[in-house]
């Protein structure tokens, strides 16, 4: 899987053909510890670069926890 940010703020998740046929079959995403590492970085980069590509209007959205 390949994570893909746009200077706009959005971004894609982009899959393999194997990556495909692995989810169409076992209709999940299993990750290994190495795996999960790597894809956590991947994530916490997108995240730090979130505040660098978002419109002053997206940077100042709040989100409510649905649980309060």
């Amino acid at each position: 899987m390949k994570i893909l940010q746009h200077k706009n703020g959005s971004a894609e998740l982009i899959f393999s053909d194997d990556e495909i046929k692995a989810l169409n079959k076992d209709k999940k995403l299993t990750m290994s510890a190495e795996v999960l590492k790597h894809f956590g970085n991947c994530l916490v980069k997108i995240v730090a670069d979130w505040n660098e590509n978002f419109t002053k209007e997206v940077k100042d959205l709040l989100t409510s926890n649905p649980e309060e």
